[in-house]
């Protein structure tokens, strides 16, 4: 028999190696499936038997993305029933710091069963229990009903109580994992972190979680509640279902829902992602970043931070940016925000980059605008309230002719060290360098877990950030303290909306 761990439902039995147990597809909540379809999540049914806890569960109903493809190999299965969570723990006893990964993927694909996000060198070098959850995706965890059914007010967040019910099954079943219910981390990238700056100004998950740390992603990727409804009503015209017939709603497919969110999603083309939270005035009472402002972090430590080149990644998939000009920048922009001032953006951008390409200028400034610029804000209006620390990442990817520079998701292996993992060659190369880099990276995450403050003897002395120097770790082959880098790109935002 294998290790037996207690949670609040019942008994589970993982697996052990090498001084790690691994506890794969515990369910949090009650599969969201029939009448539970698009409402919030119910507790999981406890169960007598010891309940086998040796596989992953299925993923959430999606699509699959390239970057999936390479992070995962084959397609894991797809179901509704997914809320399932992962648990690597160095032993039973005790009460360690707890670490719960919120993986990424757009709001739209991932899960936690990725083999980048193993939690196993995690839990050996750090003596923490790491967690990774499933959360549902795309249409099935953020689509509006609320204005268009009644009984479904919550639909357009229902990816984000997920998170919520996985983090209360961590306060009531960690300890039983040897893990501390009261030192809990959540961290994520992409989504994945737009997910914890979205949890911190979340009222129903204040108290579950006390530091968090966000890599490539922010609170500003919400979506207003009238765009999350006319995206709805999309949706229920591709299946042919009419605002208000519930039973029509619950009798579509699963198949048909996916297929009708993935091609919407691939529609989109504007500055907001398809599937997203939404400020619905249920779940999330007024915008994440809001909260923020307004005390929902106090007490929280924060680590945050984006990669340099993070928009190189998918100006891949933009074959018009090799022959893209600067009026083309002018043209793109205000087709993507009006809001923007497209002209004084590309000026001062060019100004200070007056060699860089076209393509480069659009890298940057879309990097800023989606990435750097709101992980930015989100620090600062966090700091009356709790300190924070703040890193920008940028080794350069050498693969596909190093265009792909610092780009976005990069940093994962380097954090989780799971350089050996399949696909992450094609993102880091192989040089013995990344060892080197992974160590130093690592070393820094485990020590915010473990003590609040990411300094370790090994590395720069990291100070917390403030509006008077802005320090911010520059993560490369050398490290590097850097005070308010990129200033003016900065100060520009800051009169701009992003």
């Amino acid at each position: 028999m294998g290790t037996i761990a207690t949670t609040r439902s019942g008994r589970v039995e993982g697996e052990s190696a090498d001084g790690i147990s691994v506890f794969r597809g515990i369910p949090f909540a009650a599969p969201p499936v029939g009448s539970l379809r698009w409402q919030p999540p119910t507790p999981e049914t406890p169960w007598s038997e010891v309940r086998p806890a040796l596989e992953f569960g299925s993923v959430g109903e999606q699509g699959q993305m390239m970057l999936e493809q390479l992070m995962g190999g084959e397609a894991p299965p797809m179901s509704e029933d997914c809320l399932t969570l992962n648990v690597w723990t160095p032993g039973l006893d005790g009460a360690r710091p707890v670490m719960v990964w919120i993986h990424g993927g757009a709001f739209m694909f991932g899960s936690g069963r990725t083999p980048w996000y193993d939690g196993t060198r995690l839990a050996e070098h750090g003596d923490v229990v790491v967690v990774t959850i499933n959360y549902r995706l795309g249409p099935f965890g953020f689509l509006a009903l609320g204005e268009l059914f009644d009984g479904f007010e919550a639909s357009a967040n229902l990816g984000i109580l997920d998170q919520v019910a996985a983090l209360q099954w961590v306060r009531d079943s960690i300890a039983g994992f040897g893990g501390d219910p009261d030192r809990v981390t959540i961290f994520g990238e992409s989504a994945g972190a737009g997910s914890v700056g979205t949890l911190l100004g979340t009222p129903a998950a204040r108290g579950l979680f006390q530091q968090a740390i966000l890599q490539s992603g922010a609170a500003s990727w919400g979506r207003p509640l009238d765009y999350a409804t006319g995206l709805a009503r999309q949706v229920l015209e591709r299946l042919g279902v009419e605002p208000g017939d519930t039973e029509a709603l619950l009798a579509v497919s699963a198949e048909a829902i996916n297929e009708a969110g993935t091609v919407l999603g691939g529609e989109v083309t504007n500055a907001r992602l398809p599937w997203a939270p939404t400020h619905d005035g249920v779940v999330l009472p007024e915008p994440p970043l809001d909260a923020i402002t307004n005390g929902s972090t106090a007490g929280v430590r924060v680590l945050a931070g984006t990669n340099l080149d993070e928009m190189t990644l998918f100006s891949l998939m933009d074959p018009a940016l090799a022959t893209l000009a600067d009026a083309d920048i002018v043209t793109r922009i205000q087709e993507w925000d009006p809001s923007l001032d497209g002209a004084t953006l590309l000026a001062t951008y060019r100004d200070g980059r007056p060699d860089a390409s076209a393509q480069d200028l659009w890298v940057a400034m879309t990097s800023d605008a989606v990435f750097r610029i709101p992980a930015i804000r989100l620090v600062e209006e966090h700091l009356a309230h709790g300190p924070a620390w703040m890193y920008l990442f940028t080794w350069p990817t050498p693969v596909f002719g190093g265009v792909l520079r610092s780009t976005h998701a990069v940093e994962i292996p380097f954090v989780f060290d799971n350089l050996h993992q399949a696909g992450v060659e094609v993102f880091t190369g192989t040089g013995a360098e990344r060892q080197t880099l992974a160590d130093r990276v690592h070393a820094a995450w485990l020590a915010f877990v473990r003590t609040g403050d990411p300094n370790v003897p090994t590395n720069p002395t990291w100070p917390a950030y403030d509006r008077d120097r802005r320090a911010t770790m520059r993560i490369d082959t050398e490290w590097e303290l850097l005070h308010d880098p990129m200033d003016g790109e900065r100060k520009l935002w800051e009169h701009q909306q992003s």
